[in-house]
């Protein structure tokens, strides 16, 4: 396994000759996109004004604990006389030190009781507010799955079946999260509602292709722009069993609060880091490596490997036309229609499509990461390969595309000791993908 090293600055491209050290340059350039959107450098310059009555922070997300911190120093080291308090929840093993805050941790993607807790909490925590009480939200992709409270009627085991076929189905994020907001009883506004009439402000780190904030955990402090019928329609689409009393809360007309209730007026919501501002900072520091850089966008969705075919036509066609070094970088959320019973998460299997499409093309490096440090549910970021892995590949007799048709693309690059590890990284937003395309030799 592979893991991700810390640099300040990205070697000149032209000084590198070895496949090990193009892979090298290709993970500190990861590292650098990753530490473009930590919390640690984004909360401190945009603290509101303390209110006149108490401060209660709450939050949900990967990034969550990690805001947090980063929230409770700033807010020392500028407010010494106002004090805060509140609780946030974040993936296990994403905690971070707070001595105001309380962390709490649950589990993702799979929502577990602890989830529940948390929510039940963070409703009683934000209960009795007056108007003169600040809430700030400090919410991050996960927060769906970590912050789980069933709407009245339904229970955690229903939400946990409907959670676990939408992600097998392949539906991208903002599908799973209409129908997550709408079997919810703090989704989709409803915790901020909540709060009200304490004022909320919201900071965001998105996941989400587009950055919709009510998109974000399922926007539990925002107004929500979806209806219940949009959620069963989606559930039917998939042919997502559900029993009668999830189909009758959905057909109950019970609606989340909606864009312009007067309650919302005095609320504001600020997203801090989005995937392009990982992209962005990858291609400055490209650029100054020397080396062009082609961007094709923060966004993309649909299925994981057939994006990385995609892809791969796109690198070989820009190799036959380049003279000088090329990256190729993408964000977004790609997903993942789950037909075999081996593991890995949309990075590799993004990747492992990739691969087979490249076919050990010489010239030609890639590697997919989720910037959380957690591809699905296993223990690695990603994955990363050069052109010499597929003579590697094939004396070790692996199939790549045997691993595709079971889902395996962790095994696969397991077995080539390409995998990425990080750790948690406490933020995310989403995928970052690289293609390093050196010009062909003439």
């Amino acid at each position: 396994m592979t893991r991700i090293s810390p640099m300040n600055k990205l070697p000149e491209l032209q000084s590198l000759n070895r496949p090990a050290d193009y892979t090298a340059w290709l993970r500190g350039l990861a590292e650098m996109a990753i530490s473009s959107v930590h919390p640690e450098t984004l909360l401190p310059s945009r603290l509101p004004e303390p209110p006149t009555g108490r401060t209660i922070v709450i939050g949900a997300g990967k990034a969550a604990a990690a805001m947090a911190a980063a929230l409770e120093k700033a807010w020392a080291k500028k407010y010494m006389r106002s004090e805060i308090e509140g609780l946030v929840v974040t993936r296990y093993e994403h905690g971070a030190n707070c001595k105001k805050i309380e962390v709490l941790e649950a589990s993702h993607p799979m929502p577990d009781n602890m989830g529940e807790i948390a929510a039940k909490r963070m409703l009683a925590a934000v209960k009795d507010l007056g108007k003169n009480d600040l809430v700030i939200a400090l919410i991050s992709g996960g927060g769906s799955a970590l912050m789980t409270l069933p709407a009245p009627g339904l229970t955690l085991a229903q939400k946990q079946a409907i959670n676990k076929a939408l992600l097998r189905c392949g539906a991208p994020i903002r599908e799973i999260n209409t129908v997550r907001r709408h079997l919810s009883a703090i989704k989709g506004g409803r915790l901020a509602a909540a709060a009200h009439p304490a004022r909320v402000v919201t900071y965001l780190i998105s996941d989400v292709p587009g950055d919709d904030p009510t998109l974000i955990a399922s926007g539990p402090t925002l107004p929500d722009t979806s209806t219940p019928e949009d959620a069963l329609e989606i559930l039917q689409r998939y042919n997502i069993e559900i029993d009668d009393a999830v189909r009758a809360h959905l057909k109950s007309g019970k609606k989340a609060p909606k864009l312009g209730d007067k309650d919302f007026s005095r609320d504001t919501a600020r997203v801090l880091a989005k995937a392009s501002d990982a992209l962005d900072a990858a291609s400055d520091a490209a650029i100054s490596a020397g080396v062009d850089v082609r961007v094709l966008g923060d966004n993309l969705e649909g299925e994981a490997r057939e994006l990385g075919r995609e892809h791969a036509q796109l690198a070989l066609r820009a190799q036959r036309e380049i003279t000088h070094p090329l990256l190729i970088l993408s964000g977004g959320e790609t997903s993942v229609t789950v037909t075999g019973n081996g593991r890995g998460g949309r990075n590799v299997e993004y990747l492992l499509g990739l691969f087979t499409a490249l076919g050990g093309t010489s010239g030609i490096y890639g590697l997919a990461i989720d910037t959380d440090g957690i591809d699905g549910s296993e223990d690695n970021a990603g994955a990363i390969f050069s052109p010499d892995d597929w003579a590697k590949m094939q004396a070790q007799g692996l199939t790549p595309r045997e691993y595709l048709a079971n889902n395996d693309a962790y095994s696969f690059f397991a077995e080539l000791e390409n995998l990425i590890v990080t750790g948690p990284t406490r933020t995310n937003v989403n995928d970052f993908r690289a293609i390093l395309v050196l010009p062909s030799a003439k």
